[in-house]
């Protein structure tokens, strides 16, 4: 594994540095963590407060990479890890190793590794930190949780809509939308869509897609791999392509998929914190254009009330017009304007 750990992040040493041409300098490190090995890339002064950036699926630390320079020349110190089973971070291989409480554990354990006892979290919800800026999913209530995983994140995991194959059990929502919420294949049934060897194309395809309401609906062209005469978006790069590309021919997508496919255990093992709110300081950024703010119920719980009951300390919700899910990458300068000024109070 260490092997595969330094391969990994020679490459991204390279991409990131090619990539972030004239911006704050990437250091990459491996950090033992929560008994796992842990690639992070780090930016800006040691000493100065700190950003901890987690990113989401399909992704790595880098779809943090503007935000990072964008911080760092201010001064705070930005850590973004590859996320368990992602990239240049060791990839365990039981299933079970991959709840929400593992990614929190990892976080913590990676904080403390680096001595940082308090920061600012960008990504998904956790403790111990001043202030949270989640991009863009939300929280929100227990009750109908696993239903509501299920529809936010099943479509993700199927990158062509195929009308027969009976056996898969993964749905697009131009298909089924009321099947969504469906398990999920067992383990070696995804991974046949998501073979390293189609990395490229399938990162290509989710990233200019941006999991947007609009592209829920579009079929892929007939053969579905070709990708040569595709136009990218804009803020999205040949070189970025490589990027991502590389590590996921690298490691494959099963760490990314397993975190899928525990969804009933997280919902299990978070009985306790039922009733828990998001007690600190929090500024909430989303794309009017991403699926996920899309699907039944969610403008109403983020507009009318339901986000605010569970997050008291919500200070601003910002719906950044046309923008997918991908909205660090696709409008950068925006959301990174929007995290320093909402850290820069504190």
């Amino acid at each position: 594994m260490a092997g595969a750990v330094n391969g990994v992040e020679a490459a991204q040493a390279q991409g990131g540095a090619a990539a972030a041409a004239g911006e704050a300098a990437i250091r990459h490190r491996t950090v033992e963590a929560n008994g796992i090995a842990m690639h992070v890339a780090e930016s800006g002064p040691e000493d100065g407060p700190a950003v901890l950036f987690l990113h989401g699926f399909p992704e790595l630390w880098y779809s943090w990479r503007h935000q990072m320079a964008h911080l760092s020349a201010r001064g705070y110190r930005c850590v973004a890890p590859d996320l368990r089973g992602y990239g240049g971070t060791e990839a365990p291989a039981d299933v079970a190793s991959y709840t929400a409480f593992h990614v929190v554990g990892d976080a913590v354990a990676l904080l403390d590794a680096l001595g940082i006892r308090k920061g600012v979290r960008g990504g998904t919800r956790l403790g111990r930190h001043h202030r949270v800026v989640p991009l863009p999913l939300p929280p929100g209530p227990r009750d109908g949780a696993r239903q509501h995983q299920r529809r936010l994140h099943a479509p993700r995991l199927h990158p062509r809509r195929r009308r027969r194959r009976q056996d898969h059990r993964l749905l697009q929502p131009s298909l089924r939308p009321d099947l969504l919420h469906l398990p999920l294949p067992e383990p070696g049934v995804a991974e046949k869509e998501f073979a390293p060897a189609h990395a490229r194309h399938l990162m290509t395809r989710i990233l200019s897609d941006r999991f947007s309401e609009r592209a829920a609906g579009k079929e892929p062209k007939d053969g579905g791999g070709d990708d040569a005469d595709a136009a990218l978006p804009p803020w999205l790069t040949e070189a970025d392509i490589d990027y991502f590309a590389a590590a996921f021919e690298k490691t494959g997508f099963t760490g990314a998929i397993n975190y899928y496919r525990n969804m009933d255990r997280n919902w299990e093992l978070a009985a306790p914190w039922a009733d828990a709110k998001v007690t600190v300081p929090t500024k909430f950024i989303v794309g009017d254009g991403d699926l996920t703010y899309h699907y039944a119920g969610i403008q109403d719980y983020l507009h009318k009330g339901g986000l605010k009951a569970d997050v008291p300390l919500l200070e601003e919700l910002v719906v950044v017009p046309g923008a997918g899910h991908f909205i660090q990458q696709e409008r950068a300068q925006e959301v990174s304007d929007h995290i320093y000024s909402f850290i820069a109070k504190f």
